[in-house]
This record gives structure tokens, C-alpha cells and sequence, in this order.
């Protein structure tokens, strides 16, 4: 497909959990809550925290959240909510009672994380330290996009990390750390396992998780106007995502 906006909706939660067990997979910023110009301006709904807890139950456990944020953020923004949640583009991973799933991955050196302040504090770009990486902000001048993009890629390179891009941003993350690895981690235990996996997100980042999710049988749902190679179905923005989620 070429865009989001050929793609049919999703037929009703309700209805896909009555023809068999369904594994939800969240994305958060832009798919649970909207968008902010910085990482920390964002807004959580009044309840969205008790909403999903309340939503995992119905599932059956079988609800995870994972976010190109660190855990920590997460927590900072939600509090402990009692279910599954991948951080740090699925790299770290928490079961929903705490419990680590897999290995704690490094961060970044003293010495990366500062030529990477220097480099945001040079170009006026805003730069977010996270727990296993580190993130250049350019949403409020996308026309230094291809620079931070030409930067990061030579970082990535000289210094065996990753590079992923999303809207505004573009960030150095460890190799490996992909939302298709966090899913293929849940999907592989109990209660995940068996189930039909769905991702619902909104960024270029969450078409990997589409694609955990159809290696195990289930699809994903993209939100908002970003075209998709991967989606099967579509949501118009977070306000339909709250909605189809019956929260």
C-alpha cells in the first residue's frame, strides 16, 4: 500500500477476541498519547494507566507495551503498571510483575554520549539521553533532518551501533534492538504464547513490530497518515486507538 489512508480498520476488538486469543503489543507516544514537541512536554490522559491494566486483564495478561522510551520513562509517565512493557525500542523488557525478561543491555560510553551533546548543542538540535542510547530531536527544524541523519549514520558506524529514524528524531540505539525482538520474546512464554499477535503503532519504528507480529500469524495496525509497507489495517490518530481499545 502506499499510504495508511487505503487500508481498511481493524473489525472491532470485541469481535477479533471472540473468534480467538488475541496478543495486543502498543506502541506509546503517537498511538496511546499524542505527540509533544520534546520527549518530557507530553500529556497521559487522566486513567490511561488504571485503562490498561484494566485491558490486560481482559486479555488475559496478554498485553505489552513497547516504546522507543526507556522503562524508566515509561514508569516516570505511567507509573508501575502491572503489565508486560518493552523499552528502549524493544531492547529491555519487563514482565508485568517486574520481573527482567532477558539481559539488561549497556548503554552508551561517557565519551559517545558527549560528542552527541556536542554535536545537538552545535545544531541547535535537542539531544535525549536514554538508558541504552541516545536520541537527536529535529521536529521543530526538519530541515536539518538529512544532516542528523548523515551524522548519526557515521557515529553509528565508527562505534558499532544502530540507527533508527523516527518522526523528528533520529537515534543511536545497540544492534539488535528492534520491536520485532521484543515481540518474538513475549510470544515465545506464557501467557503470549499461541495467542494472535497485533501491533498498533505509529511511526516508522513500529513497522518492524508489524513484522514480529506476522511472523507469529497476526498483523499490524498503523495510525495516523504515515504510509505503511507492513500494516494491514489503519486507525486515524490516538483518539480512534483509545476508542477501538474500548479505554
Amino acid at each position: 500500500m502506499d499510504g495508511t489512508t487505503l487500508l481498511p480498520a481493524p473489525l472491532p476488538l470485541g469481535d477479533l477476541l471472540a473468534q480467538k486469543p488475541i496478543a495486543l503489543f502498543l506502541d506509546f507516544d503517537g498511538t496511546l498519547i499524542e505527540i509533544a514537541p520534546r520527549p518530557g512536554d507530553i500529556h497521559v490522559p487522566d486513567g490511561l494507566p488504571e485503562h490498561l491494566q484494566i485491558l490486560g486483564d481482559r486479555l488475559g495478561g496478554r498485553l505489552a507495551l513497547v516504546s522507543g522510551r526507556a522503562l524508566d520513562d515509561l514508569a516516570a509517565h505511567l507509573g508501575e503498571v502491572g503489565i508486560c512493557r518493552a523499552g528502549s525500542h524493544g531492547a529491555s523488557r519487563l514482565l508485568g510483575d517486574g520481573t527482567r525478561l532477558g539481559e539488561e543491555p549497556r548503554g552508551l560510553a561517557d565519551g559517545a554520549i558527549a560528542e552527541l551533546r556536542a554535536y545537538a548543542e552545535e545544531n541547535g538540535l535537542f539531544y535525549e539521553a536514554k538508558a541504552h542510547g541516545g536520541a537527536l530531536h529535529f521536529r521543530g527544524q526538519p530541515e536539518k533532518q538529512e544532516a542528523a541523519l548523515a551524522f548519526a549514520s557515521d557515529f553509528a558506524g565508527s562505534r558499532g551501533l544502530s540507527v533508527t529514524k523516527g518522526k523528528g528524531v533520529v537515534e543511536l540505539v545497540q544492534p539488535g534492538a528492534t520491536k520485532a525482538g521484543a515481540v518474538e520474546a513475549f510470544m515465545k512464554m506464557s501467557p503470549f504464547a499461541g495467542a494472535m499477535p497485533v501491533f498498533v503503532g505509529d511511526d516508522v519504528t513500529d513497522e518492524d513490530g508489524f513484522a514480529g507480529a506476522e511472523k507469529y500469524g497476526g498483523f499490524g495496525i498503523a495510525v495516523g497518515e504515515r504510509p505503511s509497507q507492513r500494516a494491514r489495517y489503519h486507525l486515524d490518530n490516538v483518539a480512534a486507538v483509545h476508542h477501538w481499545l474500548e479505554i
